[in-house]
Formats: C-alpha cells, sequence, structure tokens
C-alpha cells in the first residue's frame, strides 16, 4: 500500500469535493473514508486511475450523508448534479486548501492540525501522537476548525505570510512517535512551492531544508543536544545544504526580500563554514540586522545579540543584551553562554543552572544542567 501516494493525492480529492459544492467539513469527513477504503481495496485491486477512483467513492461518501440530512431539495440538486465517469480534470487545489486551513479565524494550533489533516494527509490518531495529546482532545480540535471554516469561500486570495507562519510552526514541532513533522512540513512546503512562485514561499523551503540537514548531528547516542559549534559537520546532509542554498540564491536574486529569506541566509551561513570557528559571523550579524529591520522582533534581537558576541567580543555581545527585556524566552541562557565566553564561570554556571528551571522542555534542561555542573567542576577545580 504505498501511503504517501494516498497524502499526495488528498488536498486535489477534497478540493475537488468543495469545488462540487460540499462544505469544508463533510467533503473532509468523505475523503477520510475514501482513504479507508482505498487502503482495504487497493493491495487487492489497484485502481488505474487512483485519483479518479479516490474523487468517485468520496463523492459517493458525501452523497451517501447528505441523503440523511434535512436539506432534501438541495440533497436532489447534488444528486443530479453529479458528473459523468470519466478522467478528473488537472486543477490543483493544494494552494486554496493551505489559505483554508491557514484561516486568521483559527488559532495557530488548530490551523496547524487541520493542516496536517486536511492537506497532509494524516490521520487523527497520528496528528495527536505527534503532539502528545489523547487522540479524542485532537479530534475535537479538528472538528471545531472544520466547522469554523465550513462557510468559507475558497475563491478569495488568500494570505501568504498566514500559510507560512502555520507551515514554520509545523517544522518546529520537530519530531514525535511516528511522524516525523518537521519532515512532513517539509513535504507539505514543497507543495507549496510548487503551487505558487513567491520568493518567500522559496525563503521559508530553504530555511526547512538548511535545518533539517543538521538533524543527524544534534543529538548524541544518549539523545542529549549537541550545541551547533560542537557538532560533527561530517554528519550534515550535503545534498539538502546544496538543494537549500541553490533555492535560496534563486529567491534572493528576485530582490524581494523577506523574513525567510534573511533567516535562511543565516542558516546557509552556518552550513557554508567548514569548523565553527571559521564561521562568517560579521556576515551574519549583518542579515540578523536585516532580519530586524524586517520583523522588529525580540527574539530576532536576542539571536543577533549571540552573533554580535562571536563576530566582536563577549562583551560587545553581552552590551547588546543588555538593551533586552531578561523575560525574553532563552535570554539567561544566552547570558549564561555569553559571560562563559568572557571568563566569568561562576556567572555561566547560576545563570546555567537558572536557564535549566526555566527550560521548557526535558532536553535542553538536562543539556543547561550539565553546562552548570560542568562549569561548577571547572571552578572547584
Amino acid at each position: 500500500m504505498d501511503e504517501s501516494l494516498l497524502r499526495s493525492l488528498t488536498p486535489s480529492v477534497l478540493g475537488i469535493l468543495v469545488r462540487r459544492g460540499a462544505d469544508f467539513a463533510a467533503a473532509e469527513d468523505a475523503v477520510q473514508d475514501a482513504l479507508v477504503e482505498a487502503v482495504r481495496v487497493w493491495p487487492a485491486d489497484p485502481p488505474r486511475d487512483p485519483k479518479g477512483w479516490l474523487v468517485t467513492v468520496a463523492w459517493h461518501r458525501f452523497l451517501d450523508a447528505t441523503r440523511s440530512e434535512a436539506a432534501r431539495r438541495r440533497r436532489e440538486d447534488l444528486v443530479d448534479e453529479e458528473p459523468g465517469p470519466g478522467p478528473v480534470p488537472a486543477v490543483d487545489d493544494t494552494l486554496q486548501l493551505y489559505f483554508l486551513c491557514a484561516h486568521p479565524s483559527l488559532t495557530p494550533s488548530s490551523a496547524v492540525a487541520l493542516t496536517l489533516r486536511a492537506v497532509g494527509g494524516l490521520t487523527t490518531r497520528q496528528i495527536a501522537r505527534a503532539y502528545l495529546v489523547p487522540e479524542a482532545t485532537m479530534a475535537q480540535r479538528i472538528s471545531r476548525a472544520k466547522r469554523t471554516v465550513s462557510s468559507v469561500r475558497l475563491d478569495r486570495p488568500g494570505d501568504v505570510a498566514t500559510v507560512l507562519r502555520v507551515l514554520y510552526l509545523v517544522f518546529n514541532e520537530g519530531y514525535s512517535g511516528d511522524i516525523d513533522l518537521a519532515a512532513e512540513a517539509v513535504r507539505l512546503t514543497r507543495q507549496l512551492a510548487a503551487a505558487i512562485d513567491h520568493p518567500e514561499v522559496a525563503g521559508l523551503l530553504a530555511l526547512m531544508l538548511l535545518h533539517h540537514a543538521r538533524r543527524a548531528a544534534r543529538t548524541a547516542p544518549d539523545g542529549s543536544l549537541v550545541p551547533l559549534a560542537e557538532q560533527d559537520r561530517g554528519r550534515w546532509d550535503t545534498g539538502a545544504i546544496t538543494e537549500g542554498v541553490e533555492i535560496l540564491q534563486a529567491a534572493l536574486a528576485r530582490d524581494r526580500l523577506g523574513e525567510f529569506q534573511a533567516q535562511a541566509a543565516i542558516a546557509a551561513l552556518h552550513a557554508d563554514a567548514p569548523t565553527a570557528e571559521e564561521t562568517d559571523w560579521v556576515q551574519i550579524v549583518e542579515w540578523y540586522d536585516e532580519l530586524a529591520r524586517l520583523t522588529d522582533s525580540p527574539v530576532v534581537r536576542l539571536n543577533r545579540a549571540v552573533a554580535v558576541g562571536e563576530a566582536d567580543g563577549p562583551r560587545a555581545g553581552l552590551a547588546a543584551l543588555a538593551a533586552l527585556n531578561d523575560s525574553l524566552p532563552r535570554h539567561t541562557a544566552v547570558a549564561a553562554y555569553l559571560h562563559e565566553r568572557d571568563g566569568d564561570l561562576a556567572t555561566a554556571a547560576r545563570l546555567y543552572a537558572e536557564a535549566a528551571r526555566k527550560a521548557t522542555n526535558l532536553a535542553e534542561r538536562d543539556h543547561l544542567t550539565r553546562r552548570a555542573a560542568r562549569l561548577n567542576a571547572r571552578g572547584r577545580g
């Protein structure tokens, strides 16, 4: 059973049903029923036209459900309008579905879940496992999201920035259980890049590829985090790096700079350095300046302080950090790192321990705790 084929066909089949007049929630339920039927039937009797088969079965399931509704007149109209057999028109509705799932009326978590379900083709159980929540909780979240967007028309222009933000959220979830959300985000962003010619879409795809290329080196065999400077660069995926850099260069050549292109440029400079010591920190600071201009984000300025500390020395980094609110996530960890670079091991150890207590995940907490313990041991020695 080719699961990847089913997942790749899901958005276009769903889009066809919506275009034929089905509301989003009912169409999505019908498509899921068709996918279940495909898993049952295809191994023994594969269709010659998989997409057409799915459209036919899903449409019939939708009509069956419609017949049980009270709106008899509309139901009979839909039956009369049923298209005849034949090839399915090659219309790509994926882009419209992206815009629908990233509707501004949805919360970010609901938009991500709906995108994974409707565009990614994942089951509710798979999404729940990836987010480490009960399946019933995720089912309720997706149902509410479907009801919210059911009345939204698909003929309105969508907000590309919102779609990209949702995909970025998916990517940053990483992976858990049997679904690799980072890889899933790359796959979905490739789909979007094929459907729309936009430099920021290319920038996000390049950013994902460049970050994902380092994945194998990010953790030690015991599961502990490995900082970028300490990673074995021989384990980086050079193919993904090459592809990401090529996509980024083509996007930058269009001279329509956006935040994802700027982030990708920073990631490319890290990927281009043969060793951590050879990283072009001066140019990275310049890109952070561009990124801060584009976003005015305090998190960007926090990361810029680290880059300044590498380019101009830790005291310059601490001076840049002093201008930022110390309640920012990772502020304490950055301060600890810069104090360590400056040779103030006692202060660094204290701040690492404080940052560990504030950490939001176990791997980060363990990493910061180990750094504090290492510096305390050096101080005693």
